[in-house]
């Protein structure tokens, strides 16, 4: 029998970060209660959202603000959901273990139990995004992966994960109602106006796509503000089963709060049935570096 109650909130907290790594969870702490009063039921922090994007620079000091899953950040905001009734995405540097980080989240239930996480696994290096200096990939035995929360099974990836049409492919293909990208995304100082709409245009487009690709809804956190060279764009958005644009942040601090009817996946897979008509007998070479 399907589940009567498919109508659900999402809430995409977009902020800025300070140096601080306490300033910005208590400011994160607020701004979650804040979307849990307006009703959201899934609240998706941004990738790396208790530190400043530290990667536009090599410092082996950043190390320091890396953390275990089972360390306070977690069980903080584990606490929280329990107190508040929501699932959390929550995006942070992992240690892993002595040498061994990566850009990780955690998915949080309603009941505070946390359901796993999920390791970053397309690591950018980029002027002013040096993330290989301190990112490991995730590992292929976990790789992508979805979670069945209390209000539906949700797949979440991270920022540069979101150019790559073969990780929302997997995640859909493996239940994801709603895929997640926290991001990190902007603009350099060189960069300029009309690049900066070029740029834009085709980090809403790729995603807007995946939505249409996988008949799934996908919501998009990102970051605001200036650090050390990266002017980041924020606009965070939840997109419907047909790409349509559900809500739209814009540049500045805010909690977007997106009416999601998950029922809404089957009406657009009958439309366009994507997933009876692929031909997974022919994709032998989507497995290949290039095909020469």
């Amino acid at each position: 029998m399907e589940n009567e109650k498919r109508v659900i909130k999402l809430g995409l907290i977009q902020t800025y970060c300070e140096i601080d790594p306490s300033q910005n969870v208590e400011r994160a702490k607020v701004l979650i209660r804040s979307a849990a009063e307006e009703g959201a039921n899934i609240i998706c922090l941004q990738e790396l959202f208790n530190t400043i994007y530290f990667c536009n620079q090599h410092d082996e000091k950043n190390f320091d603000w890396a953390e275990p899953i089972d360390g306070k950040l977690v069980q903080e905001l584990s606490d929280l959901s329990v107190e508040l009734g929501v699932v959390l995405i929550a995006p942070f540097f992992e240690k892993r273990t002595q040498g061994v980080y990566h850009n990780s989240l955690v998915v949080i239930d309603a009941d505070g139990s946390v359901l796993g996480n999920y390791r970053k696994m397309h690591i950018p290096d980029d002027p002013g995004f040096h993330e290989k200096y301190y990112f490991t990939p995730g590992d292929k035995e976990t790789g992508f992966q979805v979670f069945d929360t209390a209000f539906g099974k949700i797949g979440a990836l991270i920022c540069w994960d979101q150019w790559y049409p073969e990780a929302a492919r997997i995640t859909a293909l493996k239940g994801a109602e709603i895929i997640f990208y926290p991001t990190a995304i902007g603009m350099l100082k060189k960069e300029t106006r009309k690049q900066k709409k070029i740029f834009m245009d085709a980090w809403i487009t790729i995603q807007r796509s995946h939505a249409i690709a996988n008949g799934c809804f996908v919501a998009v956190t990102n970051r605001v503000g200036k650090e050390k060279g990266n002017k980041f764009w924020g606009n965070s958005f939840v997109a419907g089963p047909f790409g349509e644009i559900l809500k739209q942040g814009g540049q500045k601090e805010e909690i977007v709060i997106a009416e999601v009817d998950l029922n809404s996946i089957e009406s657009q897979r009958r439309e366009w049935p994507f997933f009876r008509d692929r031909r997974i007998d022919v994709y032998d070479g989507i497995m290949k570096r290039l095909i020469d």
